[in-house]
């Protein structure tokens, strides 16, 4: 399964229907995905979700036609907006302009996105057979399908830290090891998930009230280690999280096409978040992915 020329095929629909009122669903299913797997995997070929991309697309593509001499209220509503005003603030958003502005003082000129690169770093994942665990700590509902995720998870990481929850977490469930693990848990049927960062615990004697636990089930993964980054005393992590996102990116747009491997729906991703990722010159992080070899290898 080629999960890159899968997503261009996506987008490459999105493109011929961008006029037309698409969903996550509809264009999940013209991927031939679940709309929580297609969801996933978009927003982290592409590093944004598929209805944020499509929003982006409808605002570009009008950016252009402000060149043609159509009234702004014509190129609103061939792009799906109600009113001139919710495409003006919409536009302004995106580009920091009015249309109008932008047509002035942007004649020819289209704003691009930068492109994040692992760069020459070799990443050979060891393929593993783990037996099934069990997780226990601190989470949050989130929806993938609609673009809430990634902001949704940055807030949870910004209470989960600022409330000290790592700490209150190890003491209360005295796991037996060291390293947190952060999974989403989807509800299949939708595009909704729980976001929850914990520990591996040998039951759930020891959980209160206001944690979430799961178990997670035996599955075949690559195990990618994320390439080295300085995260020591003084530094800015943000290289740190670009870096996984990188390696997120990398997974699915290179080396799932050449593998032998596709992903395995039916089981759990998750990052797994030790004593090497605590500000050193040389942090990194684990990514497990659950595969299985593709039919006919």
């Amino acid at each position: 399964m080629n999960y890159s020329k899968d997503i261009e095929r996506s987008i490459e629909y999105i493109e011929q229907n961008i006029k037309n009122n698409l969903t996550a669903d509809e264009i999940a299913a013209e991927a031939g995905y679940s709309l929580y797997h297609f969801s996933r995997v978009f927003s982290l070929c592409k590093e944004m979700s598929v209805m944020e991309y499509v929003r982006s697309r409808k605002l570009s593509l009008a950016a252009v036609e402000l060149f043609s001499g159509k009234r702004i209220i014509e190129i609103a509503l061939d792009y799906g907006f109600e009113t001139q005003s919710g495409f003006a603030k919409a536009f302004r958003k995106a580009f920091g302009y009015s249309p109008t502005q932008y047509a002035a003082r942007m004649e020819g000129f289209l704003r691009m996105g930068s492109k994040i690169e692992i760069g020459g770093y070799m990443m050979n994942p060891v393929i593993v057979q783990k037996p099934a665990f069990k997780v226990a700590g601190y989470g949050i509902e989130t929806n993938v399908a609609e673009g809430n995720y990634t902001k949704d998870i940055a807030s949870f990481w910004s209470h989960y830290e600022g409330e000290n929850l790592e700490a209150k977490m190890y003491e209360l469930l005295n796991p037996p090891k060291h390293g947190e693990v952060g999974l989403c848990i989807p509800a299949f049927d939708s595009g909704n998930a729980v976001y929850l960062l914990g520990v591996i615990v040998e039951d759930f004697s020891r959980v209160i009230d206001d944690m979430l636990t799961v178990n997670v089930p035996e599955a075949e993964y690559a195990v990618f280690t994320t390439p080295p980054v300085d995260t020591s005393e003084g530094k800015d992590q943000e290289e740190f999280v670009q870096t996984i996102k990188s390696t997120w990116k990398y997974i699915f747009e290179e080396w799932f096409p050449g593998s032998g491997y596709i992903y395995d729906e039916g089981k759990l991703n998750f990052e797994f978040y030790d004593e090497r990722c605590h500000s050193r010159v040389d942090t990194v992080m684990e990514i497990y992915v659950p595969v299985k070899e593709r039919a006919g290898k």
